[in-house]
C-alpha cells in the first residue's frame, strides 16, 4: 500500500491546516458556546465559496473539463481522508456544516441521469452563494435498520406521493434540495426502496426542527416531515429504467460504505487534536515525569495509528476499485471507540479541570461520541464485518 501524497496535495494540506488555526477552530468554538449551530449566513461560508469550497466533483456538461474546475480536478479517496483529518482536526462539527452537495452526491454521480446531475449538481460547480444538500435516510423508527424505513412513496400520474418523517439529518433544513428514501410498500423491505430528490419549498416538505446535541453543534441535526409531498416523476433518482433488484437500497447503502472511512478520518481528527491538547496540557502543569501520565499519552498515540491506519487501507482499496466493506466498516468501528477513548484519557488527564466545562478537550469529548453512532453504530459495523467475513447472504 502506497499513501504517498505529490507537492501540490500536500499543499492543500497545508492550506487546510492553516484555514482550520485561523477560521474553522474559533467559529466552531463560538457555535458551541452558543449552542447552535452556524447560521446561514456567517461570513465564514461566504468565505468558504469564495476560496472554492463547497463545489460538486461531478466535471459538468459534455465539454467541461475536470480541470477548468475552480479548485482544481476531482481528489482520491486518499486525499479525502487526509484532508477530513486536518479539518477534523480543527472541528468536526464546522466540517459538515461546510457548505457542498456533501452525503448524496456519490449517489447522484453513480446514479443520477445526466439530466438530473446537471439540475442537482450543476449549480454547485459554480455556486453564487453558499449552497447545501442532504441525505434523508434516518428516521424515529428506522436508523441502525435501514431497511425499515416507513416513508412511503406512491405514484401518480406523473408525479411521486411522499409521506412520512426523518430525523436526525444534517444540514436539512438550509439544503437546496434533499435526496430522501422511501419505499413502495414497506412490507418488501430493501426491495421496494428508492431515492427521490425533493427541493426546498415542496408543498408538504416541512415540520423542520433544529435538533439540541451534547456536541457538534456547529452544524444542524434536523427532524422534517413529508405530507402528501408531490415531487415530479422525473425526480426519481436513476429513473424507473434504473431500478433492479434492491437497487434502491443497494445505492443508500453505497453512500454509507463511502462515508464509513469519512467518519473513521473523523474521529482521528478529534483524536489527534485531544492528544496535542493533553500534551500541551501536562507540559504546562509539569505531568510528563509521572509515569502514569506518560503512559496515557502513549496509549493515546498508539490507538490514534493503529485508527489511522485502518483509515487509509480502507481508502486505498477504493482508489484501487477493490472492495473494502469489511475495511470501511473496521475503520470506523475501531477509529470511533478510539475516539472515546482518546478523549476519555484526556478528560482524567485535566482532572476537575475537565469539568468545568471550558477546556477544548471537555468540548471534543462531546464530540466523539456521535463517532460511533453515526453512519450506523458500533454494534452495526460489527454485524456487518461478521456476516462478511463468515459469508452469510447479505
Amino acid at each position: 500500500m502506497d499513501f504517498g501524497i505529490d507537492a501540490a496535495m500536500r499543499e492543500r494540506l497545508e492550506e487546510a491546516r492553516h484555514i482550520g488555526r485561523t477560521e474553522v477552530r474559533q467559529v466552531g468554538l463560538e457555535a458551541d458556546r452558543l449552542g447552535r449551530p452556524i447560521p446561514v449566513d456567517h461570513p465564514y461560508f461566504k468565505d468558504c465559496v469564495a476560496r472554492g469550497e463547497g463545489r460538486t466533483r461531478w466535471s459538468g456538461p459534455k465539454g467541461r473539463k475536470p480541470e477548468d474546475r475552480k479548485g482544481g480536478p476531482p481528489m482520491n479517496a486518499v486525499i479525502i481522508l487526509l484532508l477530513t483529518e486536518e479539518y477534523s482536526y480543527w472541528d468536526r462539527g464546522v466540517m459538515v456544516a461546510n457548505p457542498g452537495p456533501n452525503l448524496p452526491e456519490g449517489n447522484v454521480l453513480a446514479m443520477g441521469t445526466e439530466e438530473q446531475k446537471e439540475r442537482f449538481l450543476g449549480p454547485f460547480l459554480e455556486p453564487d452563494r453558499p449552497r447545501w444538500a442532504c441525505f434523508g435516510m434516518t428516521e424515529p423508527g428506522a436508523g441502525s435498520d435501514a431497511a425499515a424505513i416507513k416513508t412511503t412513496a406512491r405514484k401518480d400520474g406523473k408525479h411521486w406521493i411522499l409521506n412520512g418523517a426523518k430525523c436526525f439529518i444534517g444540514n436539512a433544513s438550509r439544503s437546496d434540495w434533499l435526496l430522501v428514501q422511501a419505499t413502495l410498500d414497506p412490507s418488501k423491505g430493501r426491495e421496494a426502496q428508492r431515492a427521490f430528490f425533493v427541493e426546498r419549498g415542496t408543498p408538504g416538505l416541512g415540520g423542520f426542527k433544529i435538533e439540541k446535541k451534547m456536541g457538534l453543534k456547529a452544524y444542524e441535526s434536523t427532524s422534517f416531515t413529508l405530507q402528501d409531498c408531490r415531487v415530479r416523476a422525473d425526480n426519481l433518482l436513476g429513473g424507473e429504467a434504473r431500478y433492479e433488484h434492491k437497487a434502491g437500497f443497494k445505492t443508500a447503502m453505497r453512500t454509507f460504505n463511502a462515508g464509513r472511512p469519512i467518519i473513521a478520518a473523523n474521529s482521528v481528527g478529534i483524536g489527534r487534536a485531544a492528544l496535542d491538547e493533553a500534551l500541551a496540557f501536562a507540559r504546562e502543569h509539569d505531568l510528563l515525569d509521572r509515569a502514569r501520565v506518560r503512559d496515557r499519552i502513549e496509549a493515546m498515540a498508539r490507538k490514534l495509528r493503529m485508527a489511522r491506519l485502518l483509515c487509509l487501507r480502507a481508502g486505498w482499496l477504493a482508489d484501487q476499485q477493490r472492495p473494502n466493506i469489511v475495511e470501511a466498516s473496521m475503520s470506523k468501528a475501531v477509529a470511533a471507540t478510539v475516539a472515546q477513548d482518546v478523549t476519555a484519557l484526556g478528560m482524567e488527564l485535566l482532572g476537575t479541570v475537565g469539568a468545568r466545562g471550558d477546556h477544548l478537550i471537555e468540548k471534543l469529548y462531546r464530540d466523539a461520541k456521535a463517532m460511533d453512532i453515526v453512519e450506523g453504530t458500533g454494534q452495526i459495523q460489527r454485524v456487518i464485518m461478521a456476516r462478511q467475513l463468515v459469508q452469510l447472504p447479505r
